[in-house]
């Protein structure tokens, strides 16, 4: 017996199209698709009036698995995901120990195969324990199953060991995935150099750091040949360098997360240690500037960054308490929200962002839905409101500018593999 999934709006990313449609699974895969699938048996999930996605991708979580387990773990991350409508994540590497040795990648993939509720990928540090000295062994991380490598979390500070890093992922058909900051310039520092800082008397961090690294990084990517994906873009000026790149011919992909184009500094004001993170919130300049790269292209996909801490650790004062927030069980209602409601992109151009693209970009086959594919996808309803409720996640994590909000739009249904991941009453 199958699972039958009828009356669906069922979106095609590439094309940018929703049609009405069924969609059954069988035995893990997407065995038809079509107009008046017959039941023949089969479990029948009616989803009229929704919307029925491939599952989305997000190529930049941090599940903190190994070693910094009170914060989240993967399958407290997974099943975050899943809630989310998300079937593939790619794991950051900044864990404890570091992900930069093939048993760790092999860990990360065991655990997601056996306990995850989606599929968790791994990716590889591109320097020992994060350290930017010596790089680590690419060739035989990638053998155990990195889909990229990145140090994210800190900067690559030596240009000579980016260097060498884009060089070595080249010549393995996988990218960089770059953290763009001075280090020197931002320090532990917890908000954007500008009106809030100067308002807190604290120091800030300042959109030049974020600049200078991206610039650097661009030229790199020029000088090689090698694919750069740049992380978490906040900055006007990276965007516009990102965009000036790209009509250069060099290699590069980018990212952003929703709270870049949502929020500004002056969510610091109202949510405190809940708005601190890294990069930072920054102004009505910058916030207009990276909505402007999503909707141009510039920006290719986003992401969540999903970063959770633990409740003491964010009840620290501003400067002492960590930056990051949580993501995956807020991230398609936030753009559904904020880009489709607008009128700024249709809901299928929407999920193509946060599909077919990270999939693409990490070279997996994901992210679409075809007969004989993965049964991978999800069910939401793009019109449900509701209010984030943090005590209700999935993850351990509760850090979340979003808390208190009303949000469009609710993911009812998650498969993976074919298996129900995630359901809510339809």
């Amino acid at each position: 017996m199958g699972i039958l999934l009828k009356n669906a709006f069922v979106i095609d990313p590439i094309a940018a199209t929703a049609a009405p449609m069924d969609l059954l699974v069988e035995d893990g895969v997407i065995s038809a698709l079509a107009a008046g699938i017959a039941a023949k048996g089969h479990e029948i999930i009616d989803c009229t009036g929704l919307y029925l996605a491939p599952g989305l991708v997000d190529m930049h979580v941090h599940f903190r698995d190994p070693g910094l387990t009170y914060k989240e773990d993967i399958i407290t991350g997974s099943a975050a995901a899943a809630a989310g409508g998300f079937t593939t994540v790619a794991c950051m590497p900044n864990t404890k120990p570091v992900l930069d040795t093939p048993d760790q990648m092999e860990y990360v993939l065991e655990k997601g195969k056996n306990q995850g509720f989606c599929h968790v990928l791994p990716i590889g540090a591109v320097t020992v324990g994060q350290q930017g000295k010596t790089l680590t062994d690419f060739p035989a991380l990638s053998q155990a199953g990195a889909v990229a490598f990145s140090d994210d979390g800190v900067p690559v500070t030596s240009a000579v060991r980016m260097r060498d890093a884009l060089n070595a992922a080249k010549e393995l058909h996988k990218i960089v995935i770059s953290h763009c900051e001075d280090g020197e310039m931002v320090k532990n520092y917890a908000v954007n150099e500008g009106e809030v800082s100067r308002q807190l008397g604290l120091p800030g961090r300042p959109a030049i750091a974020e600049d200078l690294m991206v610039a650097r990084d661009l030229m790199l990517a020029k000088e090689t040949g090698a694919h750069v994906h740049i992380a978490h873009v906040s900055t006007r000026g990276s965007a516009q360098l990102i965009r000036q790149a790209k009509q250069d011919g060099v290699s590069v992909t980018a990212e952003t997360c929703p709270q870049y184009f949502i929020y500004t500094e002056q969510e610091i004001l109202k949510k405190g240690t809940m708005a601190r993170v890294n990069p930072p919130l920054r102004t009505e300049e910058d916030r207009d500037a990276i909505l402007a790269a999503v909707l141009d292209g510039t920006l290719d996909c986003i992401v969540t960054d999903h970063a959770p801490h633990s409740a003491e650790e964010k009840a620290r004062p501003l400067p002492d308490a960590p930056s990051g927030m949580v993501g995956l069980e807020t991230s398609l209602a936030a753009c559904l929200s904020y880009l489709v409601k607008p009128g700024y992109l249709t809901v299928p151009k929407l999920i193509r962002k946060m599909s077919v693209i990270p999939a693409a970009i990490l070279g997996l086959d994901a992210g679409t839905l075809r007969v004989g594919g993965a049964a991978d996808l999800c069910v939401f309803d793009a019109e449900e409101q509701w209010t984030v409720d943090p005590q209700q996640f999935r993850s351990k994590g509760r850090n979340t500018v979003f808390a208190g909000d009303t949000l469009t739009g609710k993911v009812k249904l998650t498969l993976c593999g074919g298996k129900i991941t995630h359901r809510e009453d339809i």
